[in-house]
C-alpha cells in the first residue's frame, strides 16, 4: 500500500533510478550520503526505504554527466535549484554565468527510462494469492524471474518465446530490465526453474 501510494507521487527506489538511467547504485547510494540529494524516507515494518523524486533522478543523471567535478557546496546549490524549478531548460551558475547547464535533454533521456520503468511494472502482477506472490507476466503463471534467467543462461529471445508463446518479444526483453529495477526483498525466494544451470538444459525445458 505505501509503494502503491508512493507512485501515483512519482518517486522511486535507488534500485529503479539505476535501472531507468543506467546509473550504478552505489552512484546513487553515495549521492544520497553526501546529501546531495535528500529522498523521503518511508518506514515499512523495520526497514527504512528512501524514495527520489523525479528532479532528483534528473540530477543524478547531471551528476554523472559531469557535475561530479565541481565542488560539493556548487553541486548541492544546483541539486536544490532543481527541485525547486524541474521545468527549467537551462541554469546558470554563478553571478557571471561562468557555466550553464543545458537540461532539456537530460530530462527526455530521463522521462524515457522512468515511461520504460512504468511500462516493465504494467506487465507484472505479484498477487499474494498466485504464486506466493512471485512476479509473473500479468494474466499468466510464468515467473518473470525465470525468463531473466534464460537469458543470462544464453537462451536467445527466440527460444523463449517458441516454450513460452503467450509472451511477446518486448516483454521478454524487459525481463532483465524488471529484475534489476525491482530485486527480491528478504530472503531469496525459492525458484525451482533455477536448478539446471547449463543452456542445454534451459534448450530442454523449452523445447518440452
Amino acid at each position: 500500500m505505501v509503494m502503491a501510494a508512493a507512485r501515483r507521487n512519482e518517486v522511486y527506489t535507488p534500485s529503479q533510478v539505476s535501472a531507468a538511467t543506467g546509473l550504478p547504485l552505489p552512484a546513487v547510494h553515495k549521492a544520497i550520503e553526501h546529501r546531495l540529494i535528500r529522498p523521503l524516507r518511508i518506514r515499512e515494518g523495520k526497514v527504512v526505504r528512501c524514495l527520489l523524486s523525479k528532479s532528483q533522478v534528473l540530477y543524478l543523471v547531471l551528476e554523472a554527466k559531469g557535475l561530479r567535478v565541481l565542488p560539493l557546496a556548487t553541486r548541492r546549490q544546483i541539486a536544490k535549484a532543481i527541485e525547486r524549478d524541474p521545468t527549467m531548460d537551462t541554469m546558470a551558475i554563478s553571478k557571471e554565468s561562468v557555466l550553464l547547464i543545458q537540461l532539456g535533454w537530460v530530462r527526455k533521456q530521463v522521462v524515457a527510462g522512468l515511461d520504460r520503468l512504468a511500462e516493465a511494472e504494467r506487465m507484472v502482477d505479484t498477487d499474494p494469492e498466485l504464486m506466493r506472490g512471485v512476479p509473473v507476466y500479468r494474466g499468466t503463471r510464468i515467473p518473470v524471474h525465470a525468463i531473466a534467467d534464460m537469458l543470462s543462461q544464453g537462451a536467445t529471445v527466440d527460444d523463449i518465446l517458441e516454450g513460452y508463446p503467450a509472451l511477446t518479444r518486448k516483454k521478454v526483453m524487459l525481463a532483465p530490465f524488471y529484475v534489476e529495477a525491482f530485486p527480491r526483498r528478504g530472503r531469496p525466494a525459492m525458484r525451482p526453474w533455477a536448478r539446471r544451470e547449463s543452456r542445454r538444459a534451459v534448450e530442454h525445458r523449452l523445447a518440452s
